[in-house]
């Protein structure tokens, strides 16, 4: 198989192909991209439950561990102040996860954003090939509607006009046979006319899925997501240095909401890229089976279009050879129909002056369709979608992988660090709500606490009443 111009799968996508893949009973599957057959789905299903089962285990984890904390804590001495042992330590961990945490929230939004110029280079592939193919129909139709009218009228006109002369009556209607020819072999030319897939809508889906479609699209969703991280973390960030109970607890709440969030991400975007990898690895096989499928048109003309080497040759070639000759032939006819006839038949030269014109555009648009029906321009647009789905979305599923996985281990580690941090938080009396100072660290020691004003001078006595 010939592959785009530009496109090689990457060192990511041979990596991803060759890791095994097993169905539910744990059977080997081959990595070919098969998204209908039921053993190839179960893998991947198989992938999102491997995250499932990191989730679960992530949580059994995170609880054992509370437990423990909770239950086996040896019991504080009556009076104790003084800070545990480690006390700093688990503040500053979390403190060093939640910073990861905010590094991953950076990775995922790149990653996100070059999803997203894949997705929309893939969407703009799609889009110029629907142009293509449209502008052929439609070039088409405007030439043989074009070269039709001539037939009924100019020609027809141009027999009346010289029905004295035999001769000249049979060379019109040679250029009549000519040109019906003519639009006979340009109506085999709009091959993808009545095919019922359209780049436009498959293009149209596509962005929905990708801009639009309810409840969130993907990239908003996404978006959503990172945003809804970073506020955990700078929050929880905040109520560590603030001390705040409150808000360390609402915050291990929506710490643990976006672990889940985090670890069903991560399911999705490592089943989605090991699709792509399978896809990607091999594209030309399963994109031309699809098409012929959906579009039921030869495989001569999928190949020379998918492919477009030099070992395919133009299934359209015959067409285009056999009416330029045709064109060639009306032009010529005209032109010894206008030496001849005219002199003796001025009437004629209105409708040859008609047919030349006809014949001027009809060649125009016989250049065009030359040139927009040769393989490279559809080519070249299949190769943009390859690179953008790929490449460049490939690559940001990757990223978003990784920060699925940053968030995860990050946020676990915070879940097991905030309970220990709030522990250690001072405890505050009504006063200190409204003053900021906590009830065991006093803006002033005993020791150092302001002397007396009666006691300042010793010397002085008090003044009788």
């Amino acid at each position: 198989m010939g592959a785009p111009p530009g496109y090689r799968p990457s060192a990511w996508v041979h990596l991803l192909h060759q890791l095994p893949r097993a169905d539910f009973q744990l059977r080997p599957v081959p990595s070919g991209f098969a998204p209908r057959e039921q053993e190839y789905q179960q893998a991947l299903l198989l992938v999102v439950a491997l995250a499932g089962l990191g989730l679960g285990l992530s949580l059994i984890f995170i609880a054992v561990y509370l437990i423990r904390f909770c239950c086996c804590r040896p019991p504080e001495p009556p009076g104790a102040k003084s800070t545990p042992p480690g006390g700093g330590c688990v503040t500053w961990s979390c403190v060093a996860a939640l910073l990861v945490g905010c590094a991953g929230i950076g990775i995922g939004f790149y990653g996100n954003s070059e999803t997203s110029d894949g997705v929309s280079q893939l969407s703009s592939a799609l889009l110029h090939a629907n142009h293509t193919l449209s502008t052929i129909d439609h070039l088409v139709l405007e030439t043989v509607e074009r070269l039709g009218e001539a037939v009924r009228t100019e020609l027809t006109t141009l027999e009346e006009v010289l029905a004295q002369r035999t001769e000249l009556v049979a060379a019109t209607r040679g250029a009549r046979r000519q040109a019906e020819a003519v639009a006979q072999q340009l109506q085999g030319l709009a091959f993808w006319q009545g095919v019922p897939l359209n780049p436009l809508q498959v293009a149209e889906d596509v962005s929905f899925v990708e801009e639009y479609s309810p409840p969130a699209p993907r990239w908003l969703a996404y978006v959503l997501l990172l945003l809804l991280e970073l506020l955990v973390c700078l929050f929880t960030l905040l109520g560590l240095a603030k001390q705040s109970k409150w808000l360390v607890a609402v915050m291990t709440a929506m710490s643990l909401l976006v672990l889940v969030l985090s670890w069903g991400s991560m399911g999705l975007e490592a089943a989605t890229a090991v699709g792509l990898s399978d896809f990607c690895s091999n594209p030309d096989t399963y994109v031309l089976n699809l098409t012929q499928e959906e579009t039921g048109l030869s495989s001569d003309i999928l190949n020379y279009y998918f492919l477009c080497n030099q070992a395919i040759t133009n299934p359209f070639q015959q067409r285009l050879t056999l009416s330029q000759r045709a064109l060639a032939n009306i032009h010529s006819q005209l032109q010894g129909l206008e030496r001849e006839a005219v002199p003796q038949f001025p009437s004629a030269q209105k409708p040859l002056l008609s047919l030349e014109e006809t014949l001027n555009v009809t060649e125009g648009n016989f250049h065009q369709l030359v040139a927009l029906l040769h393989c490279r321009g559809l080519h070249k647009d299949y190769g943009v979608a390859l690179r953008g789905l790929c490449e460049d979305a490939l690559e940001g599923l990757l990223f978003l992988l990784l920060f699925s996985l940053l968030s995860a281990g990050a946020l676990a580690t915070t879940l097991c660090s905030l309970p220990r941090a709030w522990a250690l938080f001072p405890p505050r009396n009504p006063s200190a709500l409204c003053s900021g100072s906590h009830l065991s660290e006093p803006l002033l020691p005993a020791s150092l606490e302001p002397a007396s004003p009666l006691r300042s001078f010793p010397g002085r006595r008090r003044r009788p009443h």
